[in-house]
């Protein structure tokens, strides 16, 4: 794919790593380096392309030209990435978003900008997603259903029709959400849990990890000739 954009990278973890190599694969941006600001400075290249202060950003890559995308995961109930991405916006660097092509997104799906879609997504028809949202690997979003922003959606998270998803909210691995629900504002999902009726704002759900199964010592027989 031609690259004609220009891409830094905030962060230097593995969702770092991880969105340079889409990006690179499947896009028109080309990743030319990170950042990560000052106090968590603590290497100055990843994979061959510099790592510079968040602070000075502008130094290194002028914002005339470069766009900026935050790779940062649910810290701080997503603010850490909303706040990085509203600051970079701010010094005048466009925000990038990346949807995977082996995403299935229906064509009248609306997606705010600072959104990244990984592969195997399906997205129905008539869904709404909000910006600075991520969308991990194999999620079904059902139809009419709304994403606000600065959520994070796990892995294989069922999302049923007609529900809506608070700002600021996570979903763990496997979460499912039935038909009509509200998720509010800042709820926490945790792996497994199924939600079956509206939830209030800063909302915390999880599912009791069972006792592990105790299994018995194999016994010992003397083979008789």
């Amino acid at each position: 794919m031609e690259k004609s954009n220009k891409l830094v990278i905030g962060g230097d973890s593995a969702f770092a790593e991880i969105a340079r190599e889409y990006f690179d694969a499947d896009s028109s941006y080309e990743v030319v380096g990170f950042t990560v600001e000052q106090a968590f400075l603590g290497r100055h290249e990843l994979n061959g392309l510099p790592v510079v202060p968040f602070e000075t950003l502008e130094r290194h890559f002028a914002p005339s030209n470069h766009a900026f995308f935050a790779a940062v995961t649910y810290t701080q109930l997503n603010r850490l990435r909303a706040r990085l991405a509203a600051q970079a916006k701010a010094r005048g660097y466009a925000l990038a978003s990346y949807i995977s092509p082996r995403a299935f997104v229906w064509r009248n799906v609306q997606i705010g900008e600072h959104c990244f879609v990984f592969e195997d997504n399906t997205v129905q028809p008539f869904v709404r997603i909000g910006e600075n949202v991520v969308l991990w690997s194999g999620n079904h979003i059902g139809h009419h259903s709304t994403i606000e922003d600065h959520c994070f959606v796990s892995s294989h998270v069922v999302v049923s029709g007609f529900c809506s998803i608070g700002r600021s909210s996570f979903l763990g691995v496997n979460a499912t959400l039935a038909n009509n629900v509200r998720l509010g504002r800042d709820n926490w999902v945790g792996p497994n849990t199924v939600v079956m009726k509206d939830t209030a704002d800063g909302a915390l759900f999880k599912t009791e990890q069972p006792e592990p199964a105790r299994v018995s010592a194999p016994r010992l027989f003397k083979v008789v000739a």
